[in-house]
């Protein structure tokens, strides 16, 4: 714990350091007032946090966890991406115990910015890496309480594109598409839309043989209709 907590206050300082407060208002407002920033734009905390990444590369996974539980604490909002990047830096070859990491994450200080991260990148990955676990945990997740770990297990396959378990999807589709729940809505349509450049045929017989919200039906069509696949070109 020793050494996280030295990681952790060493990128704590470094924020601190280029901290530009009149990007702060900018970036709250953005965010809806959930999180207070240090005011770094992507580029340059991604320039940092790639300078820690080489310096932290060879930490234990244990070390990364505790460490990234610790930037969660902060109540600066690149802490947290800080975080998920530590632990994104090994999620191609993740140990068994990553996805309650993951689970516990999306539930701290959650909000779209950091649940989508956690979910198409964290947990996509290690589902990819467990295929066997892909079903029960999608399905549980999609029945949880918690609103962010359902939304999670709609966007899990999110980057899986031919490896999409396509009847998996559409059965939490099924489970959650009745939910007069914008994350919801949205997290369908997206899901949605990422698939149909893989199986636009199959999306399209999907949206319009089932009652899907407004939202999660436009956002699902979208990339097809700008392509002109929907609806289908007339045959002459």
């Amino acid at each position: 714990m020793e050494q996280s907590v030295l990681i952790k206050d060493a990128i704590v300082n470094e924020f601190k350091t280029h901290r530009n407060p009149a990007q702060t208002e900018a970036m709250e407002s953005y965010m809806k007032d959930q999180f207070s920033f240090y005011g770094l734009k992507t580029p340059e905390r991604s320039k940092l946090v790639k300078q820690w990444l080489k310096s932290y590369a060879s930490i234990t996974y244990s070390e990364r966890v505790e460490t990234a539980l610790l930037l969660f604490q902060e109540r600066e909002r690149e802490c947290h991406y800080a975080a998920l990047a530590l632990l994104e830096q090994v999620s191609n070859q993740p140990p068994v115990s990553a996805i309650a990491v993951y689970k516990q994450l999306l539930t701290l200080k959650p909000w779209w910015d950091t649940v989508d991260m956690i979910s198409s990148k964290l947990c996509g990955d290690y589902l990819l890496h467990y295929n066997d676990e892909l079903t029960t945990i999608t399905e549980s997740w999609s029945r949880s309480e918690h609103l962010w770990v359902r939304r999670a297990s709609l966007l899990n396959q999110l980057k899986f594109k031919d490896k999409t378990d396509e009847q998996l999807l559409y059965r939490t589709i099924h489970t959650l598409k009745h939910e007069k729940e914008f994350f919801i809505e949205k997290a369908i349509g997206w899901v949605l839309r990422e698939y149909s450049k893989t199986a636009p045929e199959s999306v399209i017989a999907f949206i319009e043989s089932t009652e899907l919200r407004s939202l999660s039906r436009r956002e699902g069509l979208k990339w097809m209709k700008n392509k002109g696949l929907y609806p289908a070109p007339t045959k002459v």
